[in-house]
């Protein structure tokens, strides 16, 4: 297997489980506060660890008690974190999730810190990491000129990319050109797409129309529905093993971090994603988000999809 290069934001998470989620102006008594690392960049990145790949991590973190806590957490899952830069002056980034206790779901409000002091000239200077990588693993809370040198710095590599479009913001046909593999979630696929998705066959044609748009695959993911994966020649439904979820947080960076594992192994598109909703599936049966990242074992103990 080759190595997996993610360029991403590392944050610290701050979560408490409500009963419901808090309406404008109440105030409703927690009942439990989780301390973690998190942020989408370090959750795929250590995602794809547990999952065995060699993942290396570009990213930067601040001068602050905090950095500490997310560094320990890709320490601890054999994250290469030699790209992962310090910053004086600057706080590492910070996220508040509140999560619903009944149903599973979740809220998130982000200060980006120094992620958003991840520049073009970071990413050129970890090229080694991209040369000795198969897969490119990327999201958007990075500045959007940082995402595109990532992308370019890939292609340039001849390394394949997978960017997962969230949070959410306008994507050029330059950026999408770059893309070989697209993982929105239902929300971004709606907004990307403007096909609105209400269930299997429609979250297929918006994938089909954002194929149209990029040329490259287009998965969307569709929580306990799986997903749905459009290609040139048609389009594909992969279902998800059925679990009780007891936190939702995370688990697309699940999905992606099995993905790029799968891909990084030389494994088709069809059998990776496969691979990336049986991790998805997983990740929700544990609370928080780099914690609940799922190991090969973990995945191994789900049902069976029928």
């Amino acid at each position: 297997m080759r190595d997996i290069v993610v360029v991403g934001s590392l944050n610290v998470d701050v979560s408490l489980r409500v009963p419901r989620f808090v309406q404008p102006g109440e105030t409703l008594r927690a009942s439990g506060l989780e301390l973690g690392a998190g942020g989408k960049g370090l959750n795929q990145a250590v995602a794809a660890a547990r999952l065995g790949g060699r993942v290396r991590l570009v990213g930067r973190v601040g001068a602050d008690p905090f950095a500490e806590i997310a560094l320990a957490a890709l320490r601890e899952a054999g994250v290469d974190t030699t790209h992962v830069e310090p910053l004086a002056g600057a706080r590492t980034g910070l996220a508040t999730i509140t999560v619903d206790e009944t149903t599973g779901q979740n809220q998130i409000a982000v200060a980006g810190g120094a992620n958003h002091q991840v520049t073009a000239e970071h990413v050129r200077d970890a090229v080694s990491a991209f040369r000795a990588a198969a897969v490119l693993l990327i999201q958007l809370e990075l500045p959007p000129a940082t995402v595109d040198a990532a992308l370019e710095l890939a292609r340039a590599s001849h390394v394949r990319t997978v960017l997962d479009p969230a949070p959410l913001r306008e994507l050029g046909a330059e950026t999408l050109a770059r893309v070989d593999v697209l993982t929105p979630n239902e929300g971004e696929a709606e907004a990307l797409s403007g096909v609105r998705i209400r269930d299997v066959e429609s979250a297929a044609a918006a994938a089909s129309a954002l194929q149209e748009k990029t040329g490259g695959d287009v998965v969307v993911t569709l929580g306990a529905e799986g997903c749905v994966w459009a290609h040139a020649t048609g389009f594909e439904h992969v279902p998800a093993p059925a679990v009780r979820a007891l936190d939702t947080t995370g688990a697309g960076d699940a999905f992606n971090g099995a993905l790029a594992v799968a891909l990084a192994r030389g494994e088709p598109l069809s059998r990776a994603l496969r691979h990336a909703v049986r991790a998805g599936s997983a990740s929700t049966l544990r609370r928080g988000a780099a914690a609940a990242m799922p190991t090969s074992l973990e995945l191994l103990a789900l049902p069976e999809v029928r």
